[in-house]
């Protein structure tokens, strides 16, 4: 039955981890992929082939791995649970296009770590993140300004922030973050059935496409996304009441009323209705 725990006792990744005397760890939000099918898909609908070396976070016990190292030029696994590394090394000894890291991704310099482990490559990312890391990982990755284009597989709850439409609940300062660094589209569900330990929600594998250029010159992104934190830092408040919060110093609430209507909004009007290029308009009049 679906809501039943499956039976992880006779499942080969339960038998090589328990040899290995590993413990699956909450803590780290751990979930490992046991359906093999998945990974195939997910190689297959990234895009990945010889000519790029991949990065992927929280490898496990290697199932995505396996097919990562068959379609891309050079793997660099980066898994924080130390216990995990000698499991991994055992399952990859024979292939000699990976590079096994032991650390945590949101402490390490990413960009050092490709060029000393997949240099004069160009480089992608795909991986099943752990829940725990998401934002963060997904930040840290978009920042490193190092990669074509981001595959990962999170939580569902996430990836629908990811690809919101304005106007919506889901939508907020994170979809605008992503979708101002990158074209991301859902590919597929993965149902809690697919992982050991089975998670409570399911997953869904996002591709973020890296835009080639940037929308904005840096001095104006940063008052850009000075306007998206303001607009969503108080939801439930009108876009000019949100504004006044952050730009009191600066702009009077009337000059903030004009400026709203300037750009062609109703003074009532919320900032969770806004797109990106409405964004951009109101973030060049404040400025």
């Amino acid at each position: 039955m679906i809501n039943k725990e499956p039976d992880v006792n006779n499942h080969s990744v339960y038998k090589l981890l328990v040899s290995h005397g590993i413990k699956l760890s909450k803590s780290m939000g751990q979930n490992f992929l046991v359906d093999p099918n998945i990974p195939v898909k997910i190689v297959k609908q990234s895009g990945l082939d010889s000519s790029y070396g991949v990065l992927e976070i929280g490898p496990g016990s290697g199932a995505l791995t396996a097919e990562l190292c068959k379609a891309a030029a050079h793997v660099t696994a980066v898994e924080l649970d130390k216990h995990l590394i000698p499991v991994l090394e055992e399952r990859f000894i024979q292939n000699k296009n990976i590079s096994i890291i032991q650390g945590d991704i949101l402490k390490l310099n990413i960009n050092a770590l490709l060029n000393r482990t997949m240099p004069d490559l160009s480089h992608s990312v795909c991986a099943n993140l752990p829940y725990n890391i998401t934002t963060p990982a997904i930040t840290a990755l978009i920042e490193s300004n190092a990669f074509d284009s981001i595959t990962v597989m999170i939580q569902k709850e996430v990836a629908r922030r990811i690809c919101a439409a304005p106007g919506t609940p889901d939508y907020g300062a994170f979809t605008i973050y992503a979708n101002y660094h990158t074209k991301p589209e859902t590919l597929f569900d993965v149902s809690p059935e697919c992982f050991i330990p089975r998670p409570k929600v399911t997953s869904s594998v996002v591709k973020m496409d890296i835009r080639k250029e940037k929308l904005l010159d840096k001095e104006s992104e940063l008052q850009f996304f000075k306007v998206v934190r303001a607009a969503f830092g108080q939801r439930r408040k009108t876009l000019i009441n949100a504004l006044y919060a952050v730009f009191s110093e600066t702009h009077s609430k009337e000059t903030l009323t004009r400026i709203v209507e300037r750009c062609g909004f109703d003074f009532r009007i919320r900032g969770e209705v806004l797109s990106i290029g409405d964004f951009m308009e109101l973030s060049r009049h404040l400025q």
